[in-house]
């Protein structure tokens, strides 16, 4: 198996992102070469999984691409896109404490 095993995939894949999906990260471009760098994780994921494993994967903050086992010599391929802004504050509400702080002194 290669990347050009699911070359229909990628295509869809890189259509819809040109269409639909705003990254500050990637141009369309640079966006298909990471897809083919991630096929090809997902690949030697798939190959080299050990038994009973039925997936291979290949992820970046953007796309998950994963190949499951089929009962044909083909694998099924998914390629979702990951919701994500660079904008998104991760906070904790007051009455929370992050774990590993420390109490306030006491008086």
């Amino acid at each position: 198996m290669t990347i050009q095993t699911f070359k229909k995939e990628i295509a869809a894949a890189v259509r819809a992102y040109e269409k639909y999906v705003i990254c500050l990260d990637k141009t369309p471009e640079d966006f298909e070469e990471s897809m083919n760098s991630l096929m090809l994780k997902a690949l030697t994921a798939y190959e080299q999984r050990g038994p009973g494993m039925r997936h291979g994967l290949g992820i970046d903050k953007q796309v998950t691409i994963i190949l499951s086992q089929s009962d044909d010599a083909r694998p099924l391929c998914g390629i979702y896109f990951n919701l994500h802004t660079p904008y998104h504050k991760s906070t904790l509400p007051s009455t929370v404490k992050p774990i590993g702080s420390k109490p306030p002194p006491s008086e």
